[in-house]
């Protein structure tokens, strides 16, 4: 349970100094993914080196409890996959992705499953992405798949769990959310907060989080995300790209490979290959769901009416993502949103933990007055629509709730926008998210200078400079 803060134990700042109020990313790496050389790559020339993984098989026993799935299903053992090499040579995504763009789902899947192995899994959600279990299953390698149970699904998709485990002979491996997230949330808020203020804080929770879980125990994952299935926020999405927001196994940005085989597939056809290959689908698909989700934010829809009109069907049509693909929102030309409607910003702010302080332009420039202090002071300068402030916003929130009555305060600074200037002149902002440390005894704060943002590497930090 988060625990209340003391704003007005640092004297010299006001509790008045408080109210709630061009990303650039330095070559990033995929564990030894290089990313900075830039060069042509085509899906039948993209090699491997001869050495092999010194990555252990995800399991219980060789991860810790927040970092990875559950143990493996028993029909995804180490010793049925192929090895797979621990160095990919010089690959551009985006190159690969125009090399893949016209490529059938299933040689995506068959490249996705040859390149990494047992460090993919594909997100099954219990709708028409069955598709995607299908293709792997038809390009004769190990494939694992896993769901994100929010507790909150319908009868149905449960039976079609089941259904697909017999069917294909795997074990799907579930992720829960936090139980004492959602019993805060529910004794807080109700069972149904979400028709009043949104969906998105309970998706973080029941969705959004227990996904970054799932992912640091991955070097890439599998989507059925299509072009067609949200006018708003997915009419770009490339066939492969790294991930915007996650962070995979090796942490940091770029750490993580996201496809999407089935990006520049029609719904119709999808359809036309389920159908014909008579996999088993969810049985709400004949009685009108299209897009299926949580029971209480999924409805049937009207013949003419787009899939996504069934989802919080409460909020605006253009803009319905559950903080699972975030990063399929796009800055907008001003710099300082992502999609937007009519004019107005859909990016809601991020870092909302009780223990979170927001800072103003003067709070922050009263902390940095400040030669001796009470507490030590550890801040993020962000932008809330940044894909790679958003990817940390669980660990800074966890790092805040952490520390919560410690004697370190954890604050937040806008910093884009008209702040912007500001930031980089008196705060070192170079690109978002950057992270600074307030001692107690220095004028001046010390810069974070990794891009591992994990809490454990954060409060290590944190002890080291404080």
């Amino acid at each position: 349970m988060a625990l209340a803060i003391n704003v007005s134990s640092s004297s010299a700042i006001s509790s008045s100094s408080f109210p709630s109020s061009d990303l650039k990313v330095s070559a990033p790496r995929i564990g030894s993914l290089k990313l900075t050389d830039r060069v042509n790559v085509s899906s039948a020339s993209m090699s491997l080196s001869g050495k092999r993984s010194s990555v252990k098989p995800l399991n219980v026993q060789s991860i810790t409890k927040e970092s990875t799935f559950p143990s493996q299903a028993p029909s995804m053992v180490a010793s049925e996959v192929t090895e797979k090499q621990d160095v990919v040579e010089l690959e551009d995504f985006e190159e690969l992705a125009k090399s893949l763009e016209t490529a059938s789902p299933l040689e995506i899947m068959d490249k996705a499953l040859e390149t990494f192995g047992n460090d993919i899994a594909i997100a099954f959600s219990g709708a028409e992405d069955v598709a995607l279990i299908e293709y792997a299953h038809l390009t004769g390698r190990p494939f694992r798949v896993f769901s994100l149970d929010t507790g909150r699904l319908n009868p149905e998709t449960y039976r079609l769990f089941d259904t697909v485990e017999k069917h294909y002979g795997i074990r799907i491996e579930y992720m829960f959310p936090d139980s004492v997230e959602v019993q805060a949330l529910v004794r807080n808020k109700g069972l149904f907060s979400f028709y009043e203020d949104g969906h998105q804080e309970c998706c973080r929770i029941r969705k959004v989080r227990p996904l970054r879980r799932a992912l640091k125990g991955l070097r890439a994952w599998i989507t059925g995300q299509r072009k067609d299935q949200s006018p708003g926020t997915r009419s770009e999405i490339p066939v492969v790209q790294v991930d915007p927001v996650f962070e995979g196994l090796d942490g940091g940005a770029g750490s993580l490979v996201k496809w999407n085989p089935v990006a520049n597939v029609e719904g119709s056809d999808v359809w036309n290959f389920l159908r014909t290959m008579d996999v088993p689908v969810n049985t709400l698909h004949a009685a009108g769901y299209v897009s299926i989700g949580c029971e209480p934010c999924t409805r049937a829809v009207l013949p003419g009416q787009h899939e996504r009109e069934g989802r919080w069907w409460w909020e605006d049509a253009k803009a319905k993502e559950c903080g699972l693909h975030k990063g399929n929102i796009k800055e907008s030309s001003n710099g300082n949103a992502a999609a937007s409607v009519n004019g107005t910003s859909t990016v809601a702010d991020i870092f909302k933990s009780e223990n979170v302080v927001s800072l103003s332009r003067q709070g922050i420039e009263n902390l940095m007055k400040l030669e001796n202090r009470k507490e030590a002071w550890i801040v993020v300068l962000y932008a809330p629509w940044c894909p790679f402030c958003q990817a940390m916003e669980g660990s800074f929130d966890e790092l805040a709730d952490k520390l919560g009555g410690s004697g370190v305060k954890v604050a937040k600074f806008r910093a884009d926008g008209d702040q912007k200037e500001f930031a980089k002149s008196e705060l070192q902002l170079g690109s978002f998210p950057t992270i600074l440390v307030f001692p107690k005894n220095s004028s001046r704060p010390i810069k974070y200078p990794s891009e591992k943002r994990d809490v454990d590497s954060l409060t290590s930090f944190l002890n080291l400079v404080r």
